[in-house]
């Protein structure tokens, strides 16, 4: 059928409208407010299609969309399931953003698990991961250059395992166990000792230890003979297999000239600082495994504003701190607290809180550390004491605000909320270790706020440029993904927007074009879309390419 025909139509205002609309193509539906387009276009056409669809599903499918009512029409034919982008469905979730509501992130935090590079959060050495095979490898290149370099005399090359690096303590348990273990010689501190010799260190200075594993003697000529190269490579890997079981995935290869650390996990070989297999949860700012552990991956964080809960020209007897009002009704062990550090620390509770000086209103709302006793009458009369720490006001409302199950107490204190840039990770919602992977020395997050137009060229002409051979091949099906989704983006005319935008900041009509956007990513056809308006607060040059973009739906 080429045509959707509506007979008897009567939903809301309409007045038992009969009519033939084309399908597969453009129809536009004009006329001024209160005609009834909307109860034409939506509340009959598209809710009428949208049941239908519903009802084609199983029973047990069923049960989890609910009932549809029926819309007050006859008869519709030639009807296709149908998709609904309107301007009223915004998205108030702080953790949504452009990136996540377009997928864009999700694509981007499997591009960052699969070709990022790590590196260490506190002296950003870059982290590398080796197999045993690959270590072996490259200590036996290693071995051949210096070799070659030192012709006249044997190279001697030791294999260490580093059991402590800068820690500080005596390590009497760590050389007995060593001992038993079979080891003889150790290196603490750049120093040989044997384990048999009586070893004192002091226990409040940091000390690093390495075992001996093995002393390996190579000459350029030793690298000549073909049975020496393959013992050597035996002897390398059982030697290098043992440093890495005895110090958790450490082992360093040492000369007379350097050391050089390598790793199967990824460590940093600077502080020894480890990182767990990386995967794209790591990225994902809604997952314990990368949201920052202060904010939870919000990036702020609430506080309570100290401006918000005082009157100046009230004395904390009179109410002059606003949340606890209440409590100056009756005598709790909370006021019971306030009035024994005040009288401790010399802080009235009479004179107005504007005249207390800076160190006095420091100690009510911040507390001081201290921990005091308290006396007064428990419930059955009787004289007693509790010994509490005073934390201070402040932070005692500040962790009812984030424990109550009272959704009217988390509104009371919400009205003394402010929110404030999250000090952990400045804003950028992720752990410092997840932060610290890099791809062009760009994390995740600064990659997601570049605008879209922007991010688009990046993806199209600079980062293959900027991968290896092989990391391109890696990501060449992802970074295909995300350009064809910033395209679309961009020819909806949301250039101007970057991923990391929080979707309850965007207008009707950016959050239109932006689900737009991602329905014409999707490639499905011989749908019924229905679009309220899709060009409203659009730039008059961003007309046409959106008309364009709406073309791929038919």
């Amino acid at each position: 059928m080429s045509a959707i025909i509506i007979t008897g139509a009567r939903e809301h205002n309409l007045k038992n409208l009969d009519l033939s609309i084309p399908k597969d193509r453009f129809v536009v539906m004009t006329g001024v407010s209160g005609s009834g387009k909307s109860s034409l276009a939506f509340d009959t056409i598209y809710a009428e299609g949208q049941r239908r669809y519903v009802e084609s599903l199983s029973s047990y499918a069923r049960q989890f969309l609910g009932l549809m009512d029926k819309p007050d029409v006859d008869r519709i034919d030639g009807l296709s399931p149908s998709i609904s982008i309107d301007q009223k469905t915004v998205s108030h979730n702080p953790r949504s953003t452009v990136g996540t509501t377009t997928e864009i992130y999700d694509y981007l935090r499997l591009l960052y698990a699969r070709v990022g590079h790590p590196k260490c959060p506190f002296d950003k050495t870059e982290i590398t991961k080796l197999s045993l095979d690959e270590i072996v490898q490259r200590a036996q290149e290693q071995l051949t250059t210096q070799a070659a370099n030192h012709k006249s005399a044997p190279n001697v090359f030791q294999i260490l395992s580093p059991v402590v690096r800068n820690k500080k303590g005596e390590f009497k348990d760590l050389f007995a166990n060593l001992r038993s273990k079979g080891f003889h010689d150790i290196i603490v501190d750049g120093q040989n000792f044997n384990l048999s010799d009586e070893i004192s260190l002091l226990k409040a200075n940091p000390h690093t230890i390495s075992a001996v594993i093995d002393t390996v003697s190579v000459s350029h000529a030793d690298l000549k003979n073909p049975i020496f190269v393959s013992n050597l490579s035996s002897r390398l890997t059982t030697s290098f297999q043992l440093a890495l079981s005895l110090s958790v995935g450490l082992a360093i290869l040492k000369s007379e000239s350097q050391e050089i650390l390598y790793s199967e996990n990824f460590a940093c070989s600077v502080c020894g600082h480890a990182l767990p297999e990386i995967e794209p949860r790591m990225f994902s700012f809604n997952s314990p495994l990368g949201a920052c552990e202060q904010c939870k991956g919000l990036g702020i964080i609430e506080k309570i504003d100290p401006e918000r809960i005082i009157n100046p020209r009230l004395s904390y007897n009179q109410g002059g701190i606003l949340p606890l009002n209440r409590l100056l009704l009756s005598e709790t062990w909370y006021t019971r607290l306030i009035q024994t550090v005040a009288e401790t620390e010399g802080v009235s509770l009479t004179t107005p809180l504007g005249q207390l000086t800076d160190q006095e209103r420091q100690i009510l709302l911040y507390g001081t550390g201290r921990e005091y006793e308290v006396v007064g009458r428990n419930l059955k009369g009787k004289v007693t004491s509790i010994h509490e720490i005073w934390d201070g006001i402040i932070p005692r409302l500040e962790q009812r605000y984030l424990e109550t199950t009272s959704e009217w107490s988390r509104m009371d204190l919400g009205q003394y909320i402010r929110q404030e840039l999250c000090p952990s990770c400045l804003g950028l919602k992720l752990k410092k270790a997840v932060l610290a992977i890099t791809i062009d020395n760009l994390n995740i997050i600064e990659m997601t706020n570049q605008p879209v137009s922007d991010l688009k060229v990046y993806f199209e002409k600079s980062l293959a440029l900027i991968l290896s051979p092989y990391e391109l091949q890696v990501a060449k099906g992802i970074i295909k993904e995300v350009t064809t989704r910033l395209n679309f983006l961009d020819n909806v005319g949301l250039g101007y927007l970057d991923l990391a935008r929080a979707s309850r900041t965007l207008s009707g009509g950016e959050q239109q074009r932006i689900r737009l956007a991602s329905q014409i990513g999707t490639g499905l056809t011989g749908v019924l879309y229905v679009l309220d308006e899709p060009s409203i607060g659009l730039h008059s040059r961003d007309v046409d390419a959106l008309i364009a973009s709406l073309r791929h739906l038919v």
